[in-house]
């Protein structure tokens, strides 16, 4: 009996010890750590209070869009207008302040509008069969066209009487010094964390992403599920649209141009396959903190900012290569 189970104690050890080595999020989270150790060494502004405390506030944008851009990807789909959406979202909510209305009426503006957007990708993807790509696409361009229609394509930054709550909201740092937005990020996050490792719409998520016809045969709603992700992921963009006015205390129509590209980075960097079926919380933040670390590593090591993409596009080929190898040795 005590061999029997000291054996069984070692294969569940090294089980949980190939299941760590073989993660795509645990190399990148490696790769975080050596970055900011080589980056304290090689700079002596990396590690001060000021820069660390705009890494960690400068990250959470990305991350918050990542996790629901991370259950899109889980089922298979893809989401490119989580950028415009932000802004439009951001839009909507200050031109509502700025008419004189309160912060509560403005929030709740901005959240109804990245819901409804949500139900309209949602329903073209999973109940008239449209292509992922084709919908978010030509969402991309018709959130940013509002956006600017809303705004005559003008700045926005005076909020009515509620102007300093908005901004203490996304840029005040309410708990232990602590960025506001840092906190959002980490509650959210946990949240999505929940829904997808503990709870049966999580189950179905990954089900979907893994086989959809098996799930539809066993009985998952799979276009309710496609249509609540979708509606997840513009909530997702809402919600960072909203902080992020708060900490810019302004709105243009350029805000979140380009940034579906560094979410879905973010994303697949930290785990996500884009094939459907694989992607985590943890990993979503992961990789927007590794996206994060290189875009402040150029400045301050003196290197071109135009450099950035470059960066980052290698980080995606790399993840999506490590992926391959992983699991061709699976399939062998």
């Amino acid at each position: 009996m005590a061999i029997t189970l000291d054996r069984t104690i070692e294969q569940k050890q090294q089980s949980w010890l190939a299941t760590i080595l073989a993660s795509q999020t645990f190399w990148v989270l490696i790769a975080v750590i050596l970055a900011c150790l080589f980056l304290s060494f090689a700079t002596d502004s990396f590690a001060t209070a000021k820069n660390l405390y705009n890494i960690t506030r400068n990250v959470t944008f990305i991350a918050i869009i990542a996790l629901g851009m991370t259950m899109v990807i889980v089922t298979g789909g893809i989401d490119l207008s989580v950028g415009s959406v932000l802004c439009l979202c951001s839009m909507v909510l200050a031109v509502v302040m700025h008419a004189g209305y309160g912060i509560e009426l403005g929030i709740a503006a901005s959240i109804g509008t990245a819901l409804l957007i949500g139900v309209f990708n949602g329903i073209l993807i999973a109940y008239l069969g449209f292509p992922p790509f084709v919908v978010t696409l030509g969402m991309l361009s018709i959130a940013r066209s509002i956006a600017m229609v809303a705004s005559n394509n003008t700045v926005v930054f005076q909020f009515g009487p509620d102007h300093d709550k908005l901004l203490a909201l996304g840029g005040g740092a309410w708990l232990f010094g602590i960025a506001n937005p840092v906190i959002y990020m980490i509650v959210l996050a946990l949240i999505t964390g929940f829904l997808l490792r503990w709870t049966r719409f999580g189950r179905y998520i990954f089900a979907i992403g893994g086989n959809e016809q098996a799930a539809t045969l066993t009985g998952v709603p799979v276009r309710k599920i496609k249509v609540a992700v979708y509606m997840i992921s513009a909530l997702s963009a809402g919600l960072a649209g909203i902080i992020q006015t708060g900490w810019l205390g302004a709105v243009t129509t350029n805000i979140g141009a380009g940034m579906e590209l560094q979410v879905i980075a973010a994303a697949v960097i930290g785990g996500a396959n884009l094939a459907g079926g694989v992607g985590t919380a943890f990993g979503a933040l992961i990789g927007a903190a590794l996206i994060e670390v290189i875009r402040n590593s150029l400045g301050l090591l003196g290197i071109n900012a135009f450099w950035q993409g470059t960066f980052i596009g290698g980080a995606i080929v790399l993840a999506v290569l490590f992926d391959r190898i992983r699991n061709f040795r699976q399939s062998e």
